[in-house]
């Protein structure tokens, strides 16, 4: 693949993620401008000027249990997501390096900082410049077809290649998630999320030892989730 045209070399990449890797979301960004709210050093991140963003999806009937709480299948299901994509990272970013670039895949979940929900960097805001979705009311990035139903991943890497372009916030009318939060942290703008009431709720969800981290997965569910459950009921009860 090496010496190609970035679109072709895009391409190939993009193949060998939905087909081999089988995930489900593919993405390039030029992360130039990014990079500088990355938590690396300075100097690793001026290395990468670009980010190939994979995404998984989250099973509708793994949704389906969650009411007013996360659930410990919901967890399960998160946890082994992340470890996918953590393999598929890895997997993308040896195949990367064969190829004569460097490649450095980015943990799914590793957070460094809690309280304010921040990691080595934004895996949904590298997903919102590869074109993978919008940030949505409920802080999570929306995809036209899955709504929030997915985990991401990042490898950034030093490949030239084609780039998608970020899509325009698209939530339109609906306030699913706003109504469902059980913390109130959601508004009507994306900007006005309440971080700090979100993380106290996720801790009283661990605290009370109903999963044991900081997870939710209500707002998941609301954002076309819970519509695609209702669907497929109507369907079954039609049979």
């Amino acid at each position: 693949m090496n010496g190609r045209s970035p679109e072709t070399d895009y391409e190939s990449l993009k193949k060998f993620c939905l087909e081999t890797l089988k995930v489900d979301l593919f993405g390039v960004a030029d992360i130039r401008q990014a990079r500088k709210d990355f938590s690396l050093s300075a100097e690793v991140a001026a290395r990468y000027d670009f980010a190939i963003s994979l995404g998984k999806e989250v099973l509708l009937s793994v949704l389906d249990e969650i009411k007013d709480a996360p659930t410990l299948l919901y967890f399960h299901h998160y946890r082994q997501l992340n470890a996918y994509l953590d393999r598929a990272a890895l997997e993308l970013a040896s195949f990367i390096s064969r190829q004569g670039y460097l490649a450095l895949p980015v943990a799914a979940s590793q957070i460094t900082d809690w309280k304010n929900q921040k990691a080595h960097l934004s895996h949904k805001k590298i997903g919102q410049l590869a074109g993978l979705g919008w940030i949505g009311r409920n802080n999570l990035l929306v995809n036209p077809v899955l709504g929030a139903r997915f985990r991401l991943v990042t490898v950034l890497t030093s490949w030239p290649l084609r780039t998608d372009s970020p899509l325009p916030f698209s939530c339109d009318q609906c306030r699913r998630c706003l109504a469902v939060c059980p913390a109130g942290a959601i508004k009507e703008k994306p900007e006005e999320f309440d971080h700090l009431a979100c993380f106290a709720k996720l801790k009283e969800f661990r605290d009370r030892g109903l999963v044991g981290q900081y997870i939710c997965g209500i707002c998941v569910k609301a954002c076309y989730g819970q519509r695609k459950i209702e669907n497929h009921l109507k369907k079954t009860e039609e049979i």
